[in-house]
């Protein structure tokens, strides 16, 4: 007999960064003010945390105009720095889901301004 999967029944809790604990006193929630309320997470029964959009981006839709995928906005922090919530979710026994929507990207993205760029590119159509 096999197990469900573990978020059929899951409480999962979506963290918004920028709303979240600012640790660098700019205003700004980020990755370090994530860290912060991980135990009371845990104590509420939380199974996994799931996070907003940390990707570098102009921020026209609050992060979900993604101009870089590989990496993480300056404003919440660095992807060596992602490091650290991430080890102290999994020791917490948390699951961590990051929220990645790839038709949302900005009109900064490298591919975006590719297609853009010239009128006989095959995929300029690619963004309506």
């Amino acid at each position: 007999m096999q197990a469900d999967a573990w978020w059929k029944h899951g409480v999962v809790y979506q963290i918004y960064p920028r709303s979240f604990p600012d640790s660098n006193g700019d205003g700004i929630g980020d990755l370090d003010g994530i860290r912060a309320p991980l135990d009371h997470l845990v104590a509420l029964g939380v199974d996994a945390i799931w996070i907003s959009p940390i990707y570098p981006s102009p921020m026209a839709d609050f992060g979900y105009d993604i101009s870089h995928c590989c990496d993480i906005d300056p404003r919440f922090g660095t992807l060596a720095g992602f490091d650290e919530p991430v080890h102290e979710a999994r020791a917490r026994g948390l699951r961590l889901i990051l929220d990645f929507v790839p038709n949302h990207t900005s009109d900064r993205h490298p591919r975006f301004v590719q297609r853009r760029s010239a009128r006989n590119d095959l995929r300029r159509d690619s963004y309506l």
